[in-house]
């Protein structure tokens, strides 16, 4: 795809949209049976545990110049890496449709002219940036992000300013569970945020301000949505809009922050299956992967995306584990291999880990010690290959 080199604040910028999303702001409801203190404590701890994992994803690809799928090969090998690339794709696919699927929903609540016909307007514009490009959006995502940063702050006065708490039903959520739904939203980003790394300037600061500016950004969007829940006893964002008479500049937060959020999706499962395929073009398999996700959002209800969310950290966070100790500690490559089996065995472990961990109440959430467990079982088999071959 393009080769232009994407500088700190455009990567700043992309990042931005992904984090001022309808998806996060519900996800964000989740939280308000915790109270505000409890609340605010578990999505900062939350966003530090999973952004932090995000630089380090992010870094990975800068410094190798590759994109997300491209670096899975340097520690499960040249065909290992496709497992990866496929499953990657099919939860960007269905990212794509959830998001349409949720920014719709949300729009046909300010203005219902039917939920089909907001998923048509919001995947044609996806499809829209998706054809001009990343490295040519330029002003116009300038000028998106700026609109999306005043409208939010005025949402954010609105919902804060508005009385009193109402009651929240005690739904039984833990802080660890909240922690864990903290980190889902960062940890969904894993498997793609080298796909724009991988084209900045100065990688390192590029991945910085991309970890930052979402880590920030996503926790203002969760707090709205906690503070939303807990201050009118509802989560439905778009009627605190229409009460609040936000009107067309609630439609403008919705539909923007949908199309803005959903095109990284779209855009990084045509990237994942140029790994797949090189014969393939990225920019036209996004432009399928919109259409796939606009049927589906039309076609399929998807109102608990929480399941989904944890079925995503079970799958990325052993992965990423993995590549981190790889690349970090052990300095290891395994791309001109076919497969590397022992890493796959350390993945499908920190998998059924993961899945275990679910079950298991931990205060700083499961992802953390799942992943910590996966580096060191990483790194304790590097030391005996290591070993091994010394012999």
């Amino acid at each position: 795809m393009e080769t232009k080199r994407t500088s700190v604040f455009e990567n700043g910028l992309i990042w931005f949209g992904a984090g001022v999303s309808i998806a996060e702001i519900l996800t964000g409801t989740y939280l308000a049976s915790l109270g505000f203190g409890k609340g605010i404590a578990a999505i900062l701890l939350g966003h530090i545990i999973g952004c932090g994992m995000l630089f380090l994803a992010g870094l990975i690809g800068g410094k190798a110049r590759k994109s997300a799928m491209e670096t899975v090969k340097m520690s499960f090998g040249s065909k290992g890496g496709l497992l990866f690339a496929l499953l990657n794709i099919l939860q960007l696919v269905g990212w794509t449709a959830i998001m349409i699927y949720d920014g719709a929903l949300a729009a046909s609540g300010v203005w219902n002219v039917g939920g089909w016909v907001w998923s048509l307007v919001i995947g044609g514009l996806i499809i829209l940036w998706i054809l001009i490009g990343i490295t040519n959006l330029g002003k116009i995502n300038t000028i998106a992000m700026g609109a999306l940063f005043l409208l939010t702050l005025v949402l954010s006065a609105i919902i804060f300013t508005g009385g009193g708490a109402a009651p929240v039903a005690d739904d039984g959520l833990t802080f660890g569970a909240a922690v864990e739904l903290s980190v889902a939203m960062p940890l969904s980003w894993l498997p793609l945020i080298a796909d724009y790394t991988r084209e900045a300037k100065e990688p390192v600061k590029a991945t910085a301000a991309s970890a930052i500016v979402y880590g920030a950004v996503s926790c203002w969007m969760y707090v709205i949505g906690m503070g939303a829940a807990i201050l009118t006893g509802g989560s439905d964002i778009a009627q605190i809009m229409v009460r609040a008479g936000l009107g067309a500049a609630g439609l403008i937060i919705i539909v923007f922050s949908t199309v803005t959020t959903t095109f990284l999706d779209a855009w990084s499962a045509g990237i994942s299956s140029e790994s797949v395929s090189a014969r393939l073009n990225g920019k036209w398999a996004a432009v399928a992967a919109a259409v796939i996700g606009t049927v589906g959002a039309i076609l399929f209800p998807m109102d608990d995306i929480t399941d989904f969310l944890y079925l995503i950290g079970s799958v990325f966070a052993p992965m990423i584990a993995i590549q981190i100790a790889d690349f970090f500690f052990l300095k290891q490559d395994f791309s001109d291999h076919a497969v590397c089996a022992k890493n796959l065995i350390i993945w499908i472990v920190g998998f059924a880990l993961y899945r275990f961990l679910m079950t298991v109440d931990i205060v700083v959430g499961n992802t953390l010690p799942d992943m910590a467990a996966t580096i060191l079982l990483c790194l304790i088999a590097g030391r005996i290959a290591g070993s091994s071959e010394g012999k």
